[in-house]
């Protein structure tokens, strides 16, 4: 990667972290790009941006399908796998966001569910774009995501 494009990757990564939307561990996934692996940093992401979506389409399917009893305990792994891959790629805003759902499931709160699953839904696609911006400037040719 050139000199520029690696500077214009810190600024925009560091303009992320600042808006909170990332935090450092996205810059520890980064260092693990090398020689041998230049994709490392697209692959991660194509595969969170794949299973974050999934998930969120699965939690918000249960919710929405079931009308009067939601079976929390049946979606309490979904919960975690989200919450997993969001802080695993460094996704501070979705983090936050999936503690709160993480409140909610533990209540048993069904309205709190959906609330924060929708704004689990608006930081993901926040991200999502961000995510793009960052892989455009790592592998241009790719559109990642």
């Amino acid at each position: 990667m050139a000199s520029s494009a690696k500077a214009e990757l810190k600024a925009l990564v560091q303009s992320l972290i600042g808006q909170d939307i990332l935090n450092s561990q996205f810059t520890q996934l980064q260092a693990l790009r090398d020689q041998t692996n230049p994709d490392f940093v697209v692959k991660v992401v194509d595969l969170f941006c794949s299973d974050a979506q999934n998930i969120i389409k699965i939690l918000i399917k249960h919710m929405y399908v079931s009308q009067e009893d939601t079976d929390f305990h049946q979606m309490d792994p979904y919960v975690h796998q989200l919450r997993g891959c969001t802080s695993s790629i460094g996704a501070q805003s979705m983090t936050m966001a999936c503690a709160d759902l993480y409140q909610a499931f533990a209540a048993r709160n069904k309205k709190m569910c959906l609330k924060v699953l929708h704004k689990i839904e608006c930081e993901y696609f926040t991200l999502y774009d961000k995510l793009r911006d960052v892989v455009q400037v790592v592998q241009p040719t790719t559109s990642g995501c």
